[in-house]
């Protein structure tokens, strides 16, 4: 039996399915409530396929639970992109409209046609690092909330205002020298403190998200921990959104994915690049956050690279970002690492990585290092010999 490829257009109430063969013949369609038997349901419904495969919009998003309902029920399942969809139906020959049905057909399409579109991946590790990365970062937006509001009442009662860096203890102590006088100041006062009583309750959240975070990291065994800058957060903000890097094939595409990599506008003869607002802003955001951390370091290696270019004429920002994509470099050479299968010697033991063993002791010192032998980390070739030429002995003549 032919392959048949089945879209689906997954929806917050309901699941859209359309199957069509390798001719993008249309051989059926089914709709189903979403439900705690929708996979069950959609599998009964395509059992006459048995050479089947499913092709799930938007399988990291709005799809994700069917895609992995369906992978667990021994499916095959792909991931496509929502914007290839709507590729397929601008430029589908048929009368231009929008509709499920025809949604789930343009997925299949695509599904179909496009080589891009990676597998679906069962949920591992990856998904917990990113499931507790935004958790802490929707608290520390919570926590800055609470801080500026916390500070707008310190103004109505502190001439001046109080320093910027505020914290719960240092508030609660300038509210304990501070005499109320009248019920004005006494409704101030006691707002203060209830913003003081929410810091401290978002500081705890934040150290009770960070303590799981760091578990989690050290579950995981990666070894991005030990690139100067990246800690626990930064490292589960990188694993949880960049999930599998083999879908990157050398550092200069996971450059352009984390936006360190600039965008190319040339003309002719005229090579101009520009910075690239483009990619994943929240790595290039952990990225970023590295790069100033080795930057402040002043005896760190990424500081005596930052000054480098700095003195080459560079501005500090120019500077920065030459060695965000350096730790981008960095970044990518141990999550390949990690990926590839340890090689094992005799007997079952592990093989000996003198480049992973050096990196243990002194992470600072190998920053920019690989850890184990893979994809070069510069974008320049490297430099060849120079080949000394011989002077040439005059020939005597008879």
């Amino acid at each position: 039996m032919a392959a048949v490829m089945i879209g689906i257009d997954p929806r917050k109430a309901t699941h859209t399915a359309v199957a069509i063969d390798s001719a993008q013949t249309q051989l059926g369609t089914i709709r189903v409530r979403a439900c705690a038997a929708q996979a069950s349901q959609l599998v009964e419904w395509a059992a006459g396929w048995p050479d089947r495969t499913w092709a799930v919009e938007g399988a990291g998003g709005l799809g994700h639970l069917l895609a992995q309902q369906l992978l667990a029920a021994g499916e095959r399942v792909i991931d496509v992109q929502p914007k290839l969809g709507a590729r397929v139906r601008l430029l589908s020959a048929r009368t231009p409209g929008k509709s499920d049905p025809a949604d789930a057909r343009s997925v299949a399409v695509a599904a179909l046609r496009s080589p891009s579109c990676q597998p679906v991946a069962a949920d591992d590790h990856a998904v917990v690092l990113r499931a507790w990365s935004r958790r802490h970062r929707q608290l520390s937006r919570l926590r800055s909330q609470a801080a500026s509001r916390l500070h707008a009442v310190l103004c109505e009662l502190i001439p001046g205002g109080v320093p910027r860096n505020i914290t719960a203890d240092r508030a609660a102590a300038i509210l304990a020298a501070h005499h109320t006088a009248g019920p004005v100041a006494a409704t101030w006062h006691d707002l203060a403190e209830e913003h003081v009583a929410d810091l401290r309750r978002l500081d705890a959240k934040l150290r009770e998200a960070r303590t799981k975070i760091t578990a989690a990291v050290k579950a995981s065994g990666t070894t991005l921990t030990e690139v100067l800058g990246v800690g626990p957060v930064v490292a589960a903000t990188v694993i949880g959104d960049v999930a599998d890097i083999t879908r990157f094939p050398t550092a200069d595409r996971f450059a352009s994915y984390n936006g360190t990599a600039p965008i190319e506008v040339s003309s002719g003869p005229r090579k101009v690049y520009r910075l690239s607002m483009r990619g994943n802003r929240r790595l290039n955001h952990a990225i970023h956050m590295a790069a100033v951390t080795q930057i402040a370091r002043k005896h760190s290696p990424g500081h005596a690279y930052y000054q480098r270019k700095l003195d080459e004429g560079k501005t500090p920002a120019e500077a920065r970002r030459a060695l965000k994509r350096k730790i981008s470099n960095a970044i990518y050479a141990r999550l390949q690492a990690g990926a590839r299968p340890q090689a094992t010697g005799p007997g079952g033991q592990l093989g000996n990585d003198t480049e992973t063993s050096a990196a243990g002791p002194h992470p600072e010192r190998q920053l920019f290092r690989q850890a184990t032998p893979g994809p070069a980390t510069t974008l320049r070739p490297p430099a060849q010999p120079r080949r000394r030429k011989t002077p040439r002995t005059p020939q005597r003549t008879a």
